[in-house]
């Protein structure tokens, strides 16, 4: 069993969602992430997405485009990346490593040598906001043999067909889209979502996990009511950019999180 199906079935057992950060690999400093990982995971984070820096992140707002821009110049490589995941392997890091980026660098890296060599560092699953689901055969091939996980992207806008695709494919987890736009921080969420989320969850057991826009302790809360997992990225990266506190921003979206004890809708 993975390291992220294992996460799931431990948070069932116990009536808990999943707390999902995103983080950028080589922001603020090169080896931030080094540092930054253990201090999420011990405020309450289950996985870590770890974002591979690419030039044209068309799925990032403002924020993670200016991290991404910052990791560039720091010198991170998709080869940092998965070297990163490396070393915190060996620091004893076992929660859920999962590296999220664009399919342009991977497919430079090349497809089979990038699966192989981010399992042998301890990867657990590769997300890829560029990738269609319909066009994935290939890259799913390879992550089938190396033991990954690839998850795989549902939106509010996704089409009967589209949502059928990706539930007959999807393992670890369905990385479900709150909004029609780019990541961000923003005020609400949409107040379609408990139906978009229930027309997903009609096809699947898998878990469902929401990202995009959540920032605020009330959003992780109402989403945790209706999900299984809380993914944040902005709002965190905007806590590490002002120097806040991030151990106690965390803490606040677990605590919020932790609140909701009823399964959400089957």
């Amino acid at each position: 069993m993975t390291r992220i199906a294992t996460t799931w079935e431990r948070l069932r057992a116990a009536g808990r969602r999943a707390l999902i950060l995103y983080l950028t690999v080589g922001f603020p400093e090169r080896d931030s992430a080094l540092e930054l990982v253990p201090r999420l995971l011990a405020a309450g984070a289950d996985m870590i997405e770890l974002g591979v820096p690419f030039s044209d992140p068309l799925a990032e707002g403002p924020t993670i485009q200016a991290a991404t821009q910052r990791a560039l110049a720091n010198g991170i490589t998709v080869r940092a990346c998965i070297e990163t995941v490396r070393t915190l392997r060996a620091q004893g890091i076992a929660a859920p490593l999962l590296l999220m980026g664009y399919l342009n660098p991977m497919l430079r890296y090349g497809v089979e040598r990038f699966c192989q060599d981010a399992q042998a560092a301890g990867v657990d699953g590769l997300i890829f906001p560029d990738l269609p689901p319909e066009e994935s055969g290939e890259l799913q091939a390879a992550c089938d043999r190396h033991g990954l996980d690839l998850i795989q992207f549902v939106a509010p806008t996704s089409t009967p067909e589209r949502i059928a695709h990706v539930t007959e494919h999807a393992s670890g987890f369905i990385y479900c889209v709150s909004v029609t736009g780019v990541t961000g921080a923003r005020a609400t969420l949409p107040p379609d979502l408990p139906d978009f989320l229930a027309r997903v969850r009609r096809r699947t057991q898998t878990p469902l996990a929401v990202g995009f826009g959540i920032s605020r302790p009330e959003h992780a809360r109402n989403v945790a009511a209706i999900a299984d997992g809380v993914i944040v990225g902005s709002a965190l990266i905007d806590q590490i950019a002002r120097g806040g506190d991030v151990e106690g921003f965390v803490r606040e979206l677990r605590a919020a999180i932790d609140d909701v004890t009823t399964p959400p809708p089957a």
